[in-house]
């Protein structure tokens, strides 16, 4: 008996040929996801005309060394990303150029070094059992919406690892200001396409600037109160990323960071960090419940390894971290990223202007059919053993690649891997059969209605067979 074909879950089907710019526009606004062409999955490098002028989309791994780490200096972010991420995080890491970003590089680096990392372990594992019993208060096989859930969960993780002792604030209502925040920012029209000034008002700034305020509040006043209390009991203070960030200095100048700074990457790290996580929570899960096979695999090592010691658990979950990893490959957190050229280069053999723009998709060059076998099917196998190691580097690059790489990957891998386990232990997860999952972009690639789902609880089944469910 020949074994199942590989799941292919739900995507865009690309277009046959690249839209006119009326139905570009319309699909930007809608959904960018919708709006690759064939070509963008079979060609290394293709070029699109738009009315800012050259646009080189590179999925080239070689190519796209060049472009981030060989010539980075060349390739700055493009006034599109610009604007969308200097939405209150202008000071911060993600949207900082030249000598303040280098500064804080410099500074942070030591706060995601893996030693440091690795002692998040016990708060992650704390917030994923939080949930676990908080699920089990809702009663037989309830349906929750397991992205917004996720949201809530990855929210409580930043919590415990940034404030220790909490946010302050009620969780649902950060969840949906965050929800807000993202879909603002996120949408992509004609003024940015044009490129009309950032000074330009463009549709929701004022909501967007109501919500800035809110996290803004939040955030002042909990790094007040972390402020007095390092001056009053400087030994008494908890060791979170809070209290680094405020004790951090850059080893080359020994100058620390201002607080418009630090209030900057606390909110990168809240917004990119929780949304980012939840979303590969949420496109994880809901691949588990699509294949029996590797949901099974799943179960049968959280089963074994969460009664082990904390000490390197996330290291033993191997199975559970490709699961991760494949969820990234097929919906990668952040879709897109974009450089603009300095001056005049040469990219995989084509010319490139001044001003020329590169966009690299993460989405496109994970489903590049001359990249993978099979690749809009779900396969964790990709990242085991042998296999994983035989990815190029610049072939697979869901936190980027280059000096800009994400800072908290390390973070955000262990922390899905920990909760991915945790949960599945304690629950199977069945799709409402009347959702139809479709990935939307937003600035990161989440599920565009939700993923309302069953939750079954299971008894773990240990060292004899398969996991039962409870009954």
């Amino acid at each position: 008996m020949l074994p199942p074909e590989p799941y292919e879950p739900p995507a865009p089907k690309p277009h046959g040929r690249a839209p006119g710019l009326v139905k570009l526009l319309t699909t930007l606004k809608r959904n960018p996801l919708e709006c690759w062409s064939e070509e963008h999955f079979t060609k290394p490098i293709a070029k699109v005309r738009i009315p800012i002028g050259q646009v080189l989309l590179v999925h080239e791994p070689s190519a796209i060394r060049h472009v981030l780490l060989d010539n980075a200096g060349n390739y700055r972010k493009d006034p599109i990303q610009r604007r969308v991420l200097s939405a209150g995080l202008g000071d911060g890491l993600l949207s900082a150029e030249g000598e303040q970003w280098q500064m804080q590089r410099r500074t942070l680096a030591p706060l995601f070094a893996r030693k440091t990392v690795t002692g998040f372990t016990t708060a992650m594992k704390s917030a994923a059992d939080q949930f676990t019993e908080r699920w089990r208060t809702l009663g037989r096989d309830p349906t929750v919406d397991v992205a917004a859930e996720m949201a809530l969960l990855t929210l409580n993780v930043l919590a415990l690892t940034i404030f220790s002792d909490g946010l302050r604030s009620d969780l649902e209502e950060f969840r949906l200001a965050m929800n807000a925040y993202f879909a603002a920012i996120g949408r992509i029209g004609a003024l940015d396409l044009f490129g009309v000034p950032d000074f330009v008002p463009r549709p929701g700034r004022d909501r967007l600037r109501t919500t800035m305020a809110y996290f803004e509040k939040i955030i002042d006043e909990i790094i007040e109160a972390r402020r007095r209390r390092l001056d009053k009991t400087p030994n008494d203070a908890p060791t979170d990323l809070l209290t680094l960030l405020l004790r951090a200095l850059d080893p080359s100048t020994g100058r620390p960071m201002t607080l418009t700074e630090v209030r900057s990457n606390i909110l990168t790290f809240l917004s990119a960090g929780h949304e980012t996580t939840a979303n590969t929570l949420a496109w994880s899960f809901y691949l588990l419940s699509q294949s029996d096979e590797w949901r099974e695999r799943v179960e049968a090592e959280a089963d074994r390894e969460l009664d082990g010691p904390l000490d390197g658990l996330a290291d033993r979950l191997v199975v559970t971290k490709a699961v991760i990893e494949e969820a990234i490959r097929l919906y990668p957190p952040i879709s897109a990223l974009s450089r603009i050229a300095d001056k005049v280069d040469v990219v995989g053999g084509e010319t490139v202007k001044k001003r020329s723009l590169i966009v690299i998709a993460p989405y496109i060059l994970h489903r590049h059919v001359t990249l993978w076998e099979r690749p809009n099917a779900f396969d964790p196998s990709r990242f085991l053993g042998d296999a994983r190691a035989r990815i190029n580097r610049f072939a697979y690059m869901p936190f980027g690649a280059g000096p800009r790489i994400c800072i908290g990957s390390s973070f955000a891998l262990q922390e899905a891997t920990l909760v991915l386990a945790t949960l599945t232990r304690h629950f199977r997860m069945r799709l409402d059969p009347a959702t139809k999952v479709w990935p939307l972009m937003r600035v990161t690639l989440r599920p565009a209605n939700g993923l309302p789902m069953r939750l079954e609880a299971r008894q773990a089944g240990y060292a004899r067979g398969a996991p039962a469910l409870l009954g």
